[in-house]
């Protein structure tokens, strides 16, 4: 296929040696299967946001640490040179998180480099060697569900332990691999200390999955995962390896207890619209 311009330079270097056919294409960016040497990879080309898109990451992008002062000011005001780097540290969010990631254990892609803009990283396949179907292009049983599940909450886990919290954890961000679950897609992480609405992105995240999986195993929709570690995680207490039980206490003095638990019904609604509109996204492309 022709060379797409934003990977012609990694082509230029020697990181890649050839572009096999793309492989999605949303809102953020396209993913194209490359070739380098005698492995197959991924390469992640972000594309240019637009100023609304900007506007939208705000409530993500609290408790990040920007790398300068000259950094920091020129984004608050956002000028345009502020906009720029607000762009560029966009995009190195997700490459950091990949790393500090895959070093606390958790199972995402294996990250190669970033260059020129692209991160290039792990070709997530199934066992037949075609790139891996995402959770929710795939039917399982009760048994695989709450598996899943377990493998999936204890994913969660660990990014809470190393400080992060995906933001935007669905079945449509989760690749199904030989090996399980494989989580994707990390440009909105979020500071798990230093964002204030951390707790509701963390439970939303969590709901998200059970309300998936629950649509095979309607047992799980009556667990508390997400309540349960953030109380742990507050209390300074949460460990990667902490055993969970899926049961919580709630503080009988809230009025709207059933609030959260009506998030996992929205849950699954909201993951549709998403998917909806990076179909469309695509379709555009």
């Amino acid at each position: 296929m022709k060379t797409p311009s934003g990977l012609q330079p990694l082509i230029d270097d020697g990181v890649i040696d050839e572009v096999m056919r793309p492989l999605k294409s949303g809102k953020e960016a396209a993913v194209y299967v490359v070739r380098s040497g005698e492995d197959v990879r991924c390469a992640k080309v972000y594309k240019d946001m637009a100023q609304r898109s900007f506007q939208q990451r705000v409530q993500y992008q609290e408790g990040r640490k920007v790398r300068g002062s000259r950094e920091a000011r020129a984004i608050g005001k956002a000028t345009r040179y502020g906009r720029r780097q607000q762009e560029a540290e966009w995009k190195n969010t997700e490459v950091e998180a990949l790393y500090k990631l895959r070093d606390a254990g958790v199972r995402v892609p294996e990250p190669h480099g970033y260059f020129h803009g692209v991160l290039v990283m792990e070709l997530v396949v199934d066992a037949d060697g075609h790139s891996a179907p995402r959770l929710a292009e795939v039917e399982l049983s009760p048994e695989q569900a709450r598996g899943f599940h377990r493998v999936l909450v204890r994913q969660v886990v660990r990014m809470l332990c190393a400080g992060l919290i995906h933001g935007d954890l669905s079945e449509y961000n989760v690749l199904v691999a030989p090996d399980g679950p494989v989580v994707i897609d990390f440009p909105q992480v979020v500071s798990a200390a230093g964002n204030n609405a951390a707790r509701m992105m963390l439970l939303r995240d969590v709901n998200n999955l059970t309300a998936s999986l629950g649509a095979w195993a309607p047992d799980l929709l009556d667990t508390w995962y997400g309540e349960e570690m953030w109380a742990l995680f507050e209390a300074g207490e949460l460990r990667p390896d902490s055993e969970l039980s899926g049961v919580f206490a709630h503080d009988e003095s809230v009025p709207d207890i059933d609030g959260v638990r009506e998030a996992i019904n929205d849950a699954r609604e909201e993951a549709l619209i998403r998917q909806q509109g990076r179909e469309a996204a695509e379709e555009q492309d």
